[in-house]
Protein backbone atom coordinates (compact mmCIF):
# COMPACT_ATOMS: atom_id res chain seq x y z
CA UNK A 1 0.00 0.00 0.00
CA UNK A 2 0.98 3.82 -0.80
CA UNK A 3 2.46 5.49 2.17
CA UNK A 4 0.80 8.57 3.53
CA UNK A 5 2.11 11.73 1.81
CA UNK A 6 1.93 13.35 5.58
CA UNK A 7 3.25 11.93 8.44
CA UNK A 8 0.32 12.87 11.08
CA UNK A 9 2.08 11.19 13.52
CA UNK A 10 4.20 14.05 13.82
CA UNK A 11 1.71 16.68 14.46
CA UNK A 12 1.77 19.20 17.31
CA UNK A 13 0.10 21.96 18.00
CA UNK A 14 3.07 24.05 17.84
CA UNK A 15 3.72 22.80 14.51
CA UNK A 16 -0.30 22.84 12.89
CA UNK A 17 0.34 26.17 11.05
CA UNK A 18 3.53 24.96 9.29
CA UNK A 19 3.40 23.95 5.54
CA UNK A 20 3.42 20.44 6.44
CA UNK A 21 -0.01 20.62 8.19
CA UNK A 22 -1.72 23.77 7.57
CA UNK A 23 -4.30 22.16 4.97
CA UNK A 24 -5.72 20.81 8.44
CA UNK A 25 -7.20 24.08 9.04
CA UNK A 26 -9.47 23.62 6.00
CA UNK A 27 -11.61 20.90 8.54
CA UNK A 28 -12.47 23.79 11.00
CA UNK A 29 -15.00 24.51 7.63
CA UNK A 30 -17.45 21.52 8.70
CA UNK A 31 -18.00 22.48 12.59
CA UNK A 32 -18.73 25.99 11.44
CA UNK A 33 -20.90 24.67 8.68
CA UNK A 34 -22.49 22.24 10.94
CA UNK A 35 -23.75 25.12 13.37
CA UNK A 36 -24.65 27.28 10.72
CA UNK A 37 -26.85 24.65 9.28
CA UNK A 38 -28.37 23.79 12.53
CA UNK A 39 -28.99 26.95 14.08
CA UNK A 40 -31.00 27.95 10.01
CA UNK A 41 -32.78 24.73 10.77
CA UNK A 42 -33.86 24.64 14.40
CA UNK A 43 -33.37 28.12 16.15
CA UNK A 44 -33.74 30.71 13.34
CA UNK A 45 -37.05 31.95 13.43
CA UNK A 46 -39.06 31.76 9.82
CA UNK A 47 -41.91 33.46 9.03
CA UNK A 48 -42.69 31.88 5.55
CA UNK A 49 -40.77 29.23 3.46
CA UNK A 50 -41.28 29.31 0.02
CA UNK A 51 -42.49 26.28 -1.56
CA UNK A 52 -40.25 24.91 -4.25
CA UNK A 53 -41.91 23.34 -7.27
CA UNK A 54 -41.67 22.42 -10.93
CA UNK A 55 -44.65 20.58 -12.65
CA UNK A 56 -42.15 18.38 -13.83
CA UNK A 57 -42.30 16.94 -9.85
CA UNK A 58 -44.99 15.51 -10.72
CA UNK A 59 -44.01 12.99 -13.51
CA UNK A 60 -41.28 12.04 -11.38
CA UNK A 61 -42.31 8.66 -9.26
CA UNK A 62 -41.08 7.61 -5.50
CA UNK A 63 -38.58 4.98 -5.80
CA UNK A 64 -37.38 3.71 -2.26
CA UNK A 65 -34.47 1.96 -4.28
CA UNK A 66 -32.40 4.86 -4.14
CA UNK A 67 -32.22 5.07 -1.00
CA UNK A 68 -28.78 2.95 -1.50
CA UNK A 69 -26.96 5.35 -3.51
CA UNK A 70 -28.59 8.53 -1.34
CA UNK A 71 -27.07 6.58 1.83
CA UNK A 72 -23.79 6.44 0.26
CA UNK A 73 -23.38 9.88 -0.54
CA UNK A 74 -21.64 10.08 2.96
CA UNK A 75 -18.98 7.31 2.52
CA UNK A 76 -18.70 9.33 -1.14
CA UNK A 77 -17.37 12.09 0.83
CA UNK A 78 -15.31 10.59 3.08
CA UNK A 79 -13.62 8.37 0.68
CA UNK A 80 -12.29 11.54 -0.88
CA UNK A 81 -11.93 13.41 2.46
CA UNK A 82 -9.60 10.37 3.38
CA UNK A 83 -7.87 9.91 0.00
CA UNK A 84 -6.25 13.60 0.15
CA UNK A 85 -5.68 13.66 3.10
CA UNK A 86 -3.43 10.93 3.20
CA UNK A 87 -2.30 10.74 -0.80
CA UNK A 88 -2.74 14.20 -2.41
CA UNK A 89 -2.91 17.35 -0.15
CA UNK A 90 -3.47 19.58 -3.74
CA UNK A 91 -6.68 17.36 -3.97
CA UNK A 92 -7.91 17.58 -0.79
CA UNK A 93 -7.40 21.30 -0.93
CA UNK A 94 -9.12 21.21 -4.43
CA UNK A 95 -12.27 19.57 -2.09
CA UNK A 96 -12.38 21.67 0.49
CA UNK A 97 -12.21 24.89 -1.71
CA UNK A 98 -15.17 23.20 -3.69
CA UNK A 99 -17.75 22.76 -0.83
CA UNK A 100 -16.70 25.50 1.04
CA UNK A 101 -17.80 27.79 -2.03
CA UNK A 102 -20.70 25.45 -2.48
CA UNK A 103 -21.89 24.50 0.92
CA UNK A 104 -21.39 28.40 2.25
CA UNK A 105 -23.35 30.00 -0.59
CA UNK A 106 -26.24 27.17 0.49
CA UNK A 107 -26.26 28.73 3.84
CA UNK A 108 -26.85 32.32 2.53
CA UNK A 109 -29.33 31.37 0.31
CA UNK A 110 -31.64 29.41 3.30
CA UNK A 111 -31.11 32.60 5.00
CA UNK A 112 -32.47 35.27 2.87
CA UNK A 113 -34.65 32.49 0.66
CA UNK A 114 -36.31 30.30 3.33
CA UNK A 115 -37.57 27.55 1.44
CA UNK A 116 -39.36 24.11 1.25
CA UNK A 117 -40.81 21.36 -0.47
CA UNK A 118 -43.93 19.31 -0.30
CA UNK A 119 -43.12 16.63 -2.19
CA UNK A 120 -43.00 13.68 0.13
CA UNK A 121 -45.91 10.69 -0.10
CA UNK A 122 -48.17 10.60 2.62
CA UNK A 123 -48.62 6.58 1.97
CA UNK A 124 -46.11 4.49 0.06
CA UNK A 125 -47.37 2.65 -2.48
CA UNK A 126 -45.16 -0.31 -1.37
CA UNK A 127 -44.49 -1.85 2.24
CA UNK A 128 -40.93 -2.74 2.50
CA UNK A 129 -37.57 -2.39 4.60
CA UNK A 130 -36.59 0.61 2.15
CA UNK A 131 -39.97 2.52 2.36
CA UNK A 132 -40.10 1.91 5.95
CA UNK A 133 -36.50 3.19 6.43
CA UNK A 134 -37.85 6.79 5.03
CA UNK A 135 -41.06 7.24 6.45
CA UNK A 136 -38.27 7.06 9.13
CA UNK A 137 -36.01 9.64 8.01
CA UNK A 138 -38.78 11.76 7.18
CA UNK A 139 -39.27 12.21 10.62
CA UNK A 140 -35.96 13.14 11.24
CA UNK A 141 -35.11 15.08 8.15
CA UNK A 142 -36.87 18.60 7.83
CA UNK A 143 -38.21 19.01 4.21
CA UNK A 144 -36.93 23.04 4.90
CA UNK A 145 -33.64 24.63 2.93
CA UNK A 146 -33.92 22.58 0.29
CA UNK A 147 -32.66 24.55 -2.72
CA UNK A 148 -30.06 24.66 -3.66
CA UNK A 149 -29.80 20.69 -2.61
CA UNK A 150 -26.45 19.91 -0.49
CA UNK A 151 -26.36 16.19 -1.60
CA UNK A 152 -26.28 17.40 -5.15
CA UNK A 153 -23.39 20.22 -4.47
CA UNK A 154 -21.24 17.33 -2.19
CA UNK A 155 -21.62 14.59 -4.70
CA UNK A 156 -20.30 17.08 -7.73
CA UNK A 157 -17.44 18.02 -5.10
CA UNK A 158 -16.07 14.64 -4.30
CA UNK A 159 -16.87 13.86 -8.61
CA UNK A 160 -14.87 16.73 -9.31
CA UNK A 161 -11.85 16.24 -6.84
CA UNK A 162 -11.59 12.81 -8.35
CA UNK A 163 -11.11 13.81 -11.97
CA UNK A 164 -8.38 15.60 -10.53
CA UNK A 165 -6.51 12.64 -8.80
CA UNK A 166 -4.37 11.36 -11.15
CA UNK A 167 -4.50 7.83 -9.74
CA UNK A 168 -8.29 8.31 -10.09
CA UNK A 169 -8.15 9.38 -13.70
CA UNK A 170 -8.15 5.78 -15.51
CA UNK A 171 -11.70 4.99 -17.38
CA UNK A 172 -13.29 2.62 -15.01
CA UNK A 173 -12.46 5.01 -12.02
CA UNK A 174 -13.96 8.19 -13.77
CA UNK A 175 -17.02 5.93 -15.10
CA UNK A 176 -17.62 4.38 -11.21
CA UNK A 177 -17.08 7.84 -10.06
CA UNK A 178 -19.64 9.30 -12.54
CA UNK A 179 -22.48 6.71 -12.65
CA UNK A 180 -22.09 7.36 -8.61
CA UNK A 181 -22.24 11.32 -8.19
CA UNK A 182 -24.47 11.16 -11.05
CA UNK A 183 -26.78 8.22 -8.83
CA UNK A 184 -26.65 10.21 -5.64
CA UNK A 185 -28.33 13.23 -7.36
CA UNK A 186 -30.79 11.45 -9.14
CA UNK A 187 -31.85 10.13 -5.64
CA UNK A 188 -32.58 13.35 -4.37
CA UNK A 189 -35.71 13.57 -6.51
CA UNK A 190 -37.08 10.11 -6.52
CA UNK A 191 -37.04 9.89 -2.67
CA UNK A 192 -39.00 13.21 -2.84
CA UNK A 193 -36.30 14.81 -0.69
CA UNK A 194 -35.52 17.79 -3.81
CA UNK A 195 -37.60 19.16 -6.47
CA UNK A 196 -35.83 18.96 -10.20
CA UNK A 197 -35.30 22.72 -9.07
CA UNK A 198 -33.03 22.32 -5.92
CA UNK A 199 -30.94 20.45 -8.95
CA UNK A 200 -30.70 22.78 -11.49
CA UNK A 201 -30.33 25.49 -8.88
CA UNK A 202 -26.80 23.53 -7.64
CA UNK A 203 -25.76 23.25 -10.69
CA UNK A 204 -24.07 26.76 -11.51
CA UNK A 205 -23.01 27.58 -7.74
CA UNK A 206 -21.17 24.28 -8.68
CA UNK A 207 -19.66 26.10 -11.93
CA UNK A 208 -18.76 28.94 -9.89
CA UNK A 209 -17.11 26.37 -7.31
CA UNK A 210 -15.44 24.40 -10.48
CA UNK A 211 -13.75 28.02 -11.78
CA UNK A 212 -12.32 28.63 -8.75
CA UNK A 213 -10.77 25.48 -7.75
CA UNK A 214 -9.17 25.55 -11.34
CA UNK A 215 -7.83 29.05 -10.67
CA UNK A 216 -6.15 28.07 -7.16
CA UNK A 217 -4.90 25.04 -8.22
CA UNK A 218 -3.19 26.77 -11.05
CA UNK A 219 -1.95 30.51 -9.22
CA UNK A 220 -0.62 27.23 -6.70
CA UNK A 221 0.90 25.39 -9.25
CA UNK A 222 2.35 28.82 -10.60
CA UNK A 223 4.19 29.92 -7.18
CA UNK A 224 5.48 26.09 -6.93
CA UNK A 225 7.20 26.95 -10.27
CA UNK A 226 8.81 30.78 -9.23
CA UNK A 227 9.70 28.99 -6.04
CA UNK A 228 11.58 26.14 -7.86
CA UNK A 229 13.38 28.69 -10.34
CA UNK A 230 14.83 30.89 -7.55
CA UNK A 231 15.88 27.90 -5.25
CA UNK A 232 17.89 26.83 -8.71
CA UNK A 233 19.24 30.11 -9.17
CA UNK A 234 20.41 30.78 -5.80
CA UNK A 235 24.16 31.67 -5.90
CA UNK A 236 25.67 29.56 -3.19
CA UNK A 237 27.76 31.76 -0.58
CA UNK A 238 31.71 31.94 -1.14
CA UNK A 239 34.20 31.31 1.51
CA UNK A 240 35.97 34.40 2.81
CA UNK A 241 39.80 34.85 1.41
CA UNK A 242 42.51 35.04 4.01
Amino acid sequence: MKPPVVDYRKLRPGNLRSQQFSHLFYLLFWPIFALAFYAEERLYQVDFYHPIYCPLDDYIPFLEIFVIPYLVWFAFLVFQHLYGLLYDIDNFKWLMRYILITYMSAVVIYFFYPNCQELRPQVFARDNILTRFMAGFYQFDTNTNVCPSIHVMGSLAVWSASRQAKPLQKPLWRVVFAVIALSICASTVFLKQHSILDVLWALPICVLAEIYCRFMAKREKRNKQCFCTSSDTVTPPTSPTN
